[in-house]
C-alpha cells in the first residue's frame, strides 16, 4: 500500500481524502449536511480533506493521504469515465480506498441482481432480456431500469403489452442494457446499515410513495438474518453498506439493492446515542482498514 507523504517526516494522525459532492441535489435528502457532520466527527481522530469526485484520482496519487474515503459523491453514472479511471489507478498504485473496491454489488452495477436471482436468493426477481419475462411472476406492469443506473436514474414503469417492444441492447447508459422486474405492491421499504459486517441500525419508510420519509425500525431476528446474508455474501471487509429491502405481500423481505459504494446514511434521523455508536464504529473500521 502507498502511504508515503511529502514532507520531512510522518504525520502524527492518519490523513483521509474524503470524496463528496457537496452540491449534489438528491431527492428528499441533503447529502452535504450529512458529510459536513461526519467529517466534523472524523476530525476528532483523523486529518480530513474534502474533494470532489472529479479531483480524487490526482489527489490520491499525490501521496499526501493514507486512504480515500468515498462518501456522498453522487451516482458514478454522472462521471462514469472518471470513476473507472479512479478505480484503475487505485488498483494499479495499490492505494487504500474506503469502501474497499472489492464490492460485488452496486459498486460495479446491477448485474448482481441477476446473479442473485439465478442463485435463488430472496431478491426481487430480475431478468435482462425482454424475451425472458415469463420467468418472472405475472404482473401488469414491469419496472425497467439501467444496469448501470443509480438513484432511480432512467427508471420507468412499462405495461406488459409494451415490454416485448424493448430493445435491450440499445437501452441503458453506454449500451449497458436494462434490468426488468415485476412491479411489486410492497407494504414498505426498510434499510439496514452495516459497518464492516456488523449491523448498526435500521430505518423504514412506512409509506411506499415516500421513500425518504424514514422512521426508526426495530428489526426482528429474521430481518437481521436476511440483511446479514447479503453483507456476508459481499466481498467487503472494511466499509459501510446499506441493504435495501421491501416487505412483499407474502410478508417476506426481498432485496431491492445492496449499496456498497456510497450509501446515504440518514444520520440526521438517528437519535444521538445511535449516531454516536455509528460514528465510533466507522472510526474503528477506518483504523483497521489503515492497518492493512
Amino acid at each position: 500500500m502507498h502511504t508515503a507523504r511529502p514532507g520531512s517526516g510522518p504525520h502524527p494522525r492518519p490523513r483521509i481524502l474524503f470524496v463528496t459532492d457537496l452540491a449534489y441535489q438528491a431527492k428528499g435528502r441533503r447529502y452535504c449536511d450529512e458529510d459536513i457532520h461526519l467529517t466534523a466527527r472524523l476530525r476528532e481522530d483523523f486529518d480530513v480533506a474534502l474533494c470532489h469526485p472529479l479531483d480524487a484520482a490526482p489527489l490520491m496519487e499525490s501521496g499526501a493521504f493514507d486512504t480515500v474515503m468515498v462518501r456522498n459523491s453522487g451516482p458514478a453514472l454522472n462521471y462514469q469515465a472518471q470513476w473507472d479511471d479512479f478505480r484503475e489507478r487505485a488498483a494499479r498504485g495499490g492505494f487504500r480506498v474506503y469502501n474497499q473496491l472489492t464490492g460485488k454489488a452496486d459498486m460495479v452495477g446491477k448485474q448482481y441482481l441477476l446473479d442473485l436471482t439465478a442463485a435463488g436468493y430472496p431478491v426481487i426477481p430480475t431478468v435482462d432480456d425482454p424475451g425472458e419475462t415469463d420467468r418472472l411472476p405475472a404482473t401488469d406492469t414491469y419496472v425497467v431500469k439501467p444496469k448501470a443506473g443509480a438513484d432511480s436514474i432512467g427508471l420507468e414503469f412499462v405495461p406488459r403489452d409494451r415490454i416485448g417492444a424493448l430493445s435491450n441492447a440499445s437501452r441503458g447508459p453506454g449500451g449497458s442494457g436494462v434490468l426488468i422486474q415485476p412491479r411489486i405492491d410492497f407494504t414498505y421499504e426498510v434499510s439496514f446499515y452495516f459497518v464492516d459486517r456488523t449491523f448498526q441500525y435500521a430505518l423504514h419508510a412506512p409509506d411506499p410513495a415516500r421513500r425518504w420519509h424514514l422512521e426508526s425500525y426495530a428489526p426482528a431476528p429474521a430481518d437481521l438474518a436476511f440483511a446479514q446474508h447479503f453483507v456476508d455474501w459481499n466481498a467487503i471487509d472494511h466499509g459501510i453498506q446499506r441493504v435495501d429491502a421491501c416487505r412483499a405481500p407474502s410478508g417476506d423481505l426481498l432485496l431491492v439493492e445492496l449499496e456498497d459504494l456510497n450509501p446515504y446514511l440518514s444520520l440526521d434521523l438517528l437519535d444521538e446515542e445511535t449516531r454516536d455508536a455509528f460514528v465510533a464504529a466507522v472510526k474503528r473500521s477506518l483504523s483497521a482498514h489503515l492497518s492493512l
